[in-house]
């Protein structure tokens, strides 16, 4: 009789365990998360009156793809798109709740003595509310067509993106084992560097490959693509040194935007809910008892801490960012939980062991709790708004109640919102062609000087690598000095007074100055641009992109290939 291998045998056992548990919840219609959180208790070595796990370690690698797949949905579910239409009320809740909420778990983990690291991840596992469970909730409820549900949905969409940061932000300072701000600001630049790089490269290839092999696509190559694409990009993001789970999410991020983005989620999804069941049984397995009943007075404390700070704090920052009392209340007794990437930061805190063994635990039965009282506390929101609006003064309840139709009276006149879409569109321009330029040079830098050395001189080396590198980001040059000044608006802003011409030049000037920067960077690599044939050489090569009508017209092509991938899903739905 053959022998079986212990990873197949406990991969068995967490199946079978899974699928029970994941019945019996469905039948008591809650969360199918917990299920899984329980079927982890019960496979794992904690509970003594059932077989256990015994290959740990497989698990964890098993758990660790759960993680890549749930990110890498997450981003097929997300468009930057959506972010950038959605203004600044979810953009300045979201952060005023992270911000807020970040403050009280540090404090809660501050009054139990404990180390600074483990009050820090608390902090952030605290912040982040549970997409998946708010999603569900809504759903049996009947709420996600109301007005306040889809402002929470947004504000659940950008603390899912800057939970992403906060990882990376964490991995940092986990590395590093104490707070430098220099140090964070690079982690963060260099964050946003890539980001932007990754986006753009991958939005302006990948839609155009995609179109390309159509023919030869049917879902199970389709599928393997998409899953070939994603674990490159965690590859390279972890390269880049950051983590496997934020390389998914951008991966996905970028696939969200073409016309195969929702075959592509149709196929992933039982991928991802097989590894992600794995993830989350494996959080299950964490779960001790004892642990539970040591730290009963904690976790008491962080379920009051969530409840509380939700209720009241984000109440604070839905009105600071122009909601009504009513709405503010609704959305933040929407958000009295915490969840997956509650259990995502515990993992991570855990794998690069700046955590300890009590905290993932206490997470857990936290998370367990607040879980279970979700839908209560939604229907908690109007009682309590009730309950308020008869104590507090009716000159304070009629201020609060006409915060939002006040702004919405104060609305800018059309120059003023022509005027922020020009400005926009030149922040947009001049941060996606200088992260171009940057990463060319780079590469030119570190992968192309190396190999112009071994065919050219040595005294040309640096020559030749600086023309080939200026050849390379001429296009994205002349998008710096010229691109959108031939816009209708521009023009009608440029006709509409002094003050606006004034504000023009002054964009102009500024574009002009940092394409001087990048283009002196590659004359003062040959030469040094100080002296008299380096100004020469500076200002020869930006007139030369300037009036250069063959740049024009590639960088046209360019921006209108990118302007369709980006568009392409909105034009196919709009078809349908």
């Amino acid at each position: 009789m053959s022998n079986l291998e212990p990873l197949i045998a406990d991969l068995a056992l967490i199946l079978i365990c899974a699928g029970v548990m994941t019945l019996l919840f469905k039948s008591l219609k809650q969360p199918i998360v917990l299920g899984y959180i329980v079927a982890g208790f019960l496979a794992s070595p904690n509970m003594p009156y059932m077989p256990s796990v015994t290959d740990g370690h497989g698990v964890h690698v098993w758990s660790e793809i759960g993680v890549i797949f749930l990110l890498f949905s997450l981003g097929l579910e997300f468009s930057f798109k959506k972010i950038l239409k959605m203004g600044a009320a979810p953009i300045i809740a979201a952060l005023s709740i992270i911000i807020c909420m970040m403050y009280v778990g540090a404090c809660t983990g501050e009054l139990f003595g404990w180390k600074q690291m483990d009050c820090i991840y608390l902090g952030g596992m605290l912040a982040m509310s549970s997409t998946t469970i708010i999603f569900k909730a809504f759903d049996d409820m009947g709420l996600r067509q109301e007005r306040f549900a889809s402002l929470v949905l947004s504000v659940l969409i950008l603390e899912d993106i800057l939970a992403i940061v906060m990882m990376v932000m964490l991995s940092t300072l986990a590395v590093s084992k104490e707070f430098e701000g220099g140090q964070m600001i690079q982690s963060i630049l260099q964050l946003g560097l890539y980001l932007v790089l990754w986006f753009t490269v991958g939005l302006y290839f990948i839609p155009m490959a995609l179109r390309k092999l159509k023919p030869l696509m049917n879902n199970e190559t389709l599928l393997i693509t998409a899953l070939a694409l994603c674990f490159g990009m965690v590859v390279a993001a972890s390269a880049a040194g950051f983590s496997a789970a934020f390389g998914a999410f951008v991966m996905g991020s970028i696939l969200a935007e073409t016309v195969e983005a929702e075959q592509i989620e149709h196929l992933v999804a039982p991928v991802k809910n097989l590894f992600g069941a794995i993830f989350f049984v494996s959080v299950g397995m964490m779960v001790d008892v004892n642990l539970i009943i040591e730290y009963i007075v904690p976790i008491v404390s962080i379920i009051v801490a969530v409840m509380l700070g939700h209720t009241i704090l984000s109440t604070c920052g839905f009105l600071l960012s122009g909601q009504s009392l009513k709405s503010s209340m609704q959305c933040s007794f929407s958000l009295t939980q915490i969840g997956e990437f509650a259990f995502i930061l515990a993992t991570l805190g855990t794998s690069l062991h700046v955590t300890s063994d009590y905290l993932y635990p206490i997470v857990v039965a936290v998370s367990v709790f607040t879980t279970f009282t979700t839908p209560y506390m939604i229907r908690l929101a109007e009682p309590a708004y009730n309950a308020l609006s008869r104590i507090l003064p009716q000159k304070w309840v009629a201020k609060l109640e006409r915060n939002k139709d006040e702004q919405d009276e104060k609305a800018p006149n059309e120059l003023q919102l022509i005027y922020k879409g020009c400005v926009k569109r030149f922040v947009f321009t001049i941060l996606i062609n200088s992260v171009l330029c940057i990463a060319i040079m780079s590469i030119m830098h570190y992968f192309g000087r190396p190999l112009v050395a071994n065919i050219v001189p040595e005294q040309w080396v640096k020559t030749v690598t600086a023309v080939i590198a200026l050849f390379l980001c001429a296009p994205f040059l002349w998008m710096l000095l010229r691109s959108g000044t031939d816009n209708p608006d521009v023009a009608k802003l440029w006709n509409s007074g002094a003050h606006w011409r004034v504000r023009l030049t002054a964009y102009k000037l500024f574009r002009l100055f940092i394409t001087a920067v990048f283009v002196s960077y590659f004359v003062d690599y040959a030469i040094p641009w100080t002296s008299w044939l380096g100004m020469f050489a500076l200002v020869g090569i930006i007139a030369i992109i300037y009036f250069s009508s063959s740049l024009e017209e590639d960088s046209k092509k360019m921006v209108k290939n990118f302007t369709d991938n980006l568009n392409a899903r909105e034009k196919m739905q709009e078809q349908k």
